[in-house]
């Protein structure tokens, strides 16, 4: 009976103590809704709306697409790889779906750069070449 008491008394100082999450502070301490304005961005404390935090903005660069090869660190599988897409967010995402569709393979859209599986270099310059965008083929 004893031993149960035991458990009991430490369980409550446990519970009591916040289980050890409850009295650390943290990082992200921001109000993220505000009954004025709604939501608010947690970076910047704006309304959701107003906020520029999360607003993709068109990437800079010289204008020009770059389209490469690469094999690297893929297990000998090749990748070609397009960056240099002056698009951004919804706009790029569409455009590597297309580019995907087109060449009939699987790919993914990681930081700005489209990549699209297997040697699709020729077809994909022909293809931004038509979609009107200045286009070099890089690397061997």
């Amino acid at each position: 009976m004893m031993a149960n008491d035991k458990k009991s008394v430490d369980l409550s100082a446990l519970l009591a103590g916040g289980l050890g999450s409850a009295n650390t502070t943290s990082d992200h301490s921001g109000a993220v809704y505000s009954t004025e304005s709604g939501r608010t961005c947690p970076d910047c404390g704006k309304a959701r709306q107003d906020c520029a935090c999360s607003q993709d903005s068109q990437p800079q660069g010289d204008g020009i697409v770059r389209v490469s090869r690469e094999s690297k660190g893929r297990g000998g599988k090749v990748v070609t790889l397009v960056s240099g897409i002056p698009l951004a967010g919804a706009e790029l995402k569409n455009l590597a779906k297309e580019l995907k569709k087109k060449c009939g393979v699987g790919g993914a859209l990681k930081d700005g750069v489209v990549e699209i599986q297997g040697e699709q270099r020729d077809l994909l310059v022909a293809e931004l070449t038509r979609r009107g965008f200045t286009v070099k083929k890089s690397g061997g």
